[in-house]
């Protein structure tokens, strides 16, 4: 959950968001050092009165121009790249959800059971009980199974949408009339909060994502109560 003037990520909720901040971490490194490096050659060239003709025109220093910002893209390529593939890996997922957006809220469809599917807005801040977040709460919770993998296949049935959820490391667009995968797996029980990361119309704001995850005895718990209610 993110705070008032935060200024790093939130805290890591599955594993492909911890290799994100991890990488991030690597590449900010990377940008204070040649930032600290331009700047103290500015500073230099603006202080000293001294001229190095070696430097004017030396064939060295061209090659180590050249190539050393081509190791220093290799650098950050290759994590890239790394995760990028891992994020698109779906292994065995345990439960596939499908999460269609409308505007301007959603509707989440549980495909591993007949008839467990339900609408999710947001709840009035009229409404709102202490401990819960204005336009961030909303009435049905998308529940999941922690430390299982889960597969949400994301799809909207008017315009543009896009579910995201940054603890998790998830962001896909909502498409009508195209269905787009992506997968994750809570490290630990929670609530992760996100909200509809493509501008979709007069209400874009108020269309919030909640996924709740929970042991495995809970969850079946929770989808048999559902069940017996629909």
């Amino acid at each position: 959950m993110a705070h008032p003037a935060q200024l790093g990520f939130q805290d890591a909720a599955s594993p492909v968001m911890e290799e994100l901040l991890h990488f991030h971490d690597h590449a900010l490194m990377i940008v204070f050092l040649i930032s600290t490096l331009v700047l103290y050659i500015i500073v230099a060239m603006v202080s000293t009165k001294l001229t190095n003709m070696n430097i004017l025109d030396s064939q060295e220093i061209e090659i180590i121009w050249t190539i050393l910002p081509a190791i220093i893209l290799i650098l950050i390529a290759l994590p890239s790249l790394r995760i990028l593939y891992l994020m698109d890996e779906i292994n065995n997922p345990h439960l596939t959800v499908k999460a269609i957006g409308h505007q301007w809220y959603w509707s989440y469809e549980y495909t591993d059971y007949k008839e467990l599917a339900f609408d999710s807005y947001m709840v009035p801040t009229q409404d709102l009980t202490p401990g819960q977040f204005r336009l961030l709460e909303v009435d049905h919770r998308m529940v999941v199974p922690s430390e299982a993998p889960v597969r949400v296949l994301v799809t909207a049935e008017d315009v543009l949408h896009s579910w995201a959820v940054p603890a998790l490391g998830v962001k896909m667009d909502a498409v009508p009339g195209r269905l787009n995968q992506t997968a994750f797996i809570a490290s630990r029980p929670g609530v992760f909060y996100g909200q509809c990361s493509e501008i979709c119309g007069a209400n874009h704001s108020f269309m919030p994502i909640v996924v709740e995850a929970v042991p495995l005895k809970h969850f079946q718990d929770w989808s048999t109560l559902m069940l017996e209610d629909a």
